[in-house]
């Protein structure tokens, strides 16, 4: 079966699959549950990331979503966020099945610290015998600080969590060549082993009332899933019991892993969502981090954007062509001074001493 070497699985549930025609879809969540509570007897880990927040919200105060303010959104999602986990908390339970509630922001998983105490406490309940339902905190996100789609969050969260499997239950069987709700030519591919441009292409918007991602969210998603080691599943999820029917041979595409040797804090670089800014390094600087060594102070010709220690950002070349990624040692306005200086005259630049490397090659990952 499709699912049998998978020991930690993360479910993606968007929120067109909770609403149905302005319905909750109760039923429909009773039957995941059934699905949930069989994969759990066989002792594997189960992590559902979950929309819906807003869209019940709105069911619940009987108002609209459209020309709602980030404000009104806010609100809207902290009242839906509860019928929310209730929703799943019913069903779960039924199943002898106890629920924990986890919110992330892009913060949450951008930076690294905070990356690993999420980590961690989805690990620890977990190991309580609960099943984490995970869901961006729409109630203190503002634009510029969220994902805005739970596909790449779910994607984010199995990368974490070292999942084996991402199952993304969406309003279609999986990618296409077209959409095949405009297109009647349009094939199913049923294995992605390599985000090509006509992968890219592909991808259509969805045209579901109540999602804000999308297939193009999705190959993002898929992009973060393979350079992690994980294997990412797009299938149909408005069928009752889709797991279990997945697990039948339902019709699905999968996104094959990439096969490297990256340790977790590079799989977590590498699929950083949005960094805090760009170092520019110079022809000596690049050929060097390409040989295996560190970016140093020496070799950095500029930087963009606003930064600090910790944060991730972007390697570019002089013709700002993205070379790599990596989590800077020092912030914007330190490197603005000490750039183009040799390690050892940082700390009469600075006034105090720090490490010689701007990005050590262990916190790097190259195109």
């Amino acid at each position: 079966m499709i699912l049998n070497n998978s020991k930690k699985i993360v479910i993606k549930i968007g929120s067109s699959l909770l609403i149905n025609k302005n319905k909750i879809n109760t039923a429909w969540v009773n039957k995941l549950a059934d699905d949930v509570a069989k994969l759990a007897k066989r002792k594997i880990q189960i992590i559902i990331v979950t929309s819906g927040a807003i869209a019940l919200g709105c069911k619940y105060l009987k108002i609209s979503r459209k020309n709602l303010k980030l404000k009104e959104f806010q609100a809207v999602s902290a009242i839906g966020q509860i019928e929310l986990i209730n929703l799943f908390k019913k069903a779960l339970f039924k199943k002898k099945l106890k629920v924990g509630q986890i919110l992330l922001t892009l913060e949450d998983t951008e930076d690294r610290r905070r990356a690993l105490n999420a980590r961690d406490t989805i690990e620890n309940i977990i190991k309580i015998k609960g099943i984490p339902i995970v869901n961006e905190n729409d109630t203190t996100a503002t634009s510029e600080i969220r994902y805005g789609d739970n596909d790449r969050l779910a994607a984010r969260v199995a990368q974490i969590l070292n999942a084996d499997t991402l199952i993304m239950l969406s309003d279609i069987d999986g990618l296409y060549t077209k959409d095949p709700r405009k297109f009647k030519d349009a094939k199913h591919i049923k294995e992605v082993k390599k985000i090509t441009n006509q992968i890219i292409k592909s991808a259509t918007k969805s045209i579901s009332d109540y999602g804000s991602g999308g297939m193009i969210t999705k190959i993002d998603a898929a992009k973060i899933c393979m350079n992690s080691g994980c294997k990412m599943i797009l299938a149909q999820g408005s069928i009752n019991n889709p797991i279990s029917k997945l697990e039948k041979g339902k019709t699905c595409t999968i996104f094959i892993p990439q096969i490297n040797n990256y340790n977790a804090k590079k799989k977590w670089i590498l699929s950083s969502i949005k960094s805090k800014g760009s170092i520019i390094a110079d022809h000596g600087a690049i050929k060097a981090i390409k040989s295996g060594k560190s970016l140093l102070p020496v070799g950095i010709s500029d930087v963009n954007g606003k930064f600090n220690r910790g944060d991730t950002v972007l390697i570019l070349n002089k013709s700002k062509i993205k070379i790599g990624t990596g989590v800077t040692s020092y912030s914007s306005d330190e490197i603005l001074k000490i750039k183009g200086s040799k390690s050892e005259n940082i700390k009469n630049i600075l006034g105090y001493s720090s490490r010689g490397e701007a990005i050590h090659i262990d916190n790097m990952v190259l195109n």
